[in-house]
């Protein structure tokens, strides 16, 4: 059985402009954001990078402090 990357590259394209934006995203608003619930500005910018899907996530939902 062989594997067509052809077939799947409908699926993958919007899911990895996703993931992207969302990484890019969480990272500026992470380098604009003064307050965190937990840890620093470093500290997110290398979850929201290296863990590009989950990362941005994980910051939005636990990490974003209050204005």
């Amino acid at each position: 059985m062989q594997l067509n990357v052809h077939e799947y590259l409908p699926i993958l394209i919007p899911l990895i402009i996703l993931q992207l934006g969302l990484a890019i995203y969480a990272i500026i608003d992470v380098l604009k954001h003064p307050h965190y619930k937990f840890g620093n500005r470093i500290v997110w910018i290398i979850i929201c990078a290296v863990f590009s899907f989950i990362g941005p996530i994980v910051y939005f939902a636990f990490g974003k402090g209050e204005d």
